[in-house]
């Protein structure tokens, strides 16, 4: 069984998935903390509703490195093997992403390296914007960079005429839901391995 610690600052609906795969036994994992840089993200209450330990972080009068050490030790009270970004909106502090290198999953809405810059909302404007047809979800390890961190799974969303914002992020949050389910499976099983900057799936 793998110990996952979640940092969260919105509804965490991403996470409910990994609830939901840990609770119907398709995954073997325990989600043991959920980390906020948000008072009132929805995450922190959904952990509470499933008895999983809730900690909001201040962030406020905190370098980025004194916020990340101190959320740092809350994930390794918990003994974490493996940390989830869900709707993070905070980037990572070079001392974070080496002391956790290759154990920080962060999922994007689009295809990278496609549509990297920018949250759920803006990137599903841009991809209707751009009159795209397909868009889709990235899972990948953290590194130094924003969203560069090599990919672990990616899936495909057609994007269909009378497609809204709404209509697209939800279809896109499927397809997130999925590959994190999957890529935690694969974590938990020892079957990913990054070699040379990319991820090998044994």
């Amino acid at each position: 069984m793998i110990n996952i610690g979640i940092l969260a600052s919105t509804k965490g609906t991403d996470m409910q998935a990994v609830i939901d795969a840990i609770n119907s036994k398709k995954l073997d994992a325990k989600i043991s903390v959920v980390i906020s840089n948000r008072q009132d993200a929805y995450a922190l209450e959904r952990a509470r509703k499933h008895s999983i330990k809730a900690v909001f972080v201040e962030q406020k009068n905190k370098t980025r490195e004194e916020f990340d050490k101190e959320a740092s030790r809350i994930l390794d009270q918990s003994k974490i093997d493996l940390i989830l970004l869900i709707g993070y909106m905070r980037f990572l502090s070079p001392w974070f992403v080496n002391k956790y290198k290759n154990k920080i999953m962060n999922i994007h809405p689009s295809l990278l390296p496609k549509y990297a810059a920018g949250m759920d909302r803006n990137v599903h404007e841009q991809v209707l914007k751009n009159k795209e047809k397909v868009t889709g979800a990235t899972l990948h390890f953290v590194d130094e960079g924003a969203d560069t961190g090599p990919i672990i799974m990616q899936k495909e969303v057609k994007i269909d005429k009378n497609e809204t914002v709404e209509s697209l992020k939800e279809k896109v949050q499927k397809a997130e839901q999925e590959i994190i389910v999957k890529s935690i499976d694969l974590y938990s099983k020892g079957k990913l391995k990054v070699q040379e900057n990319k991820v090998i799936i044994n």
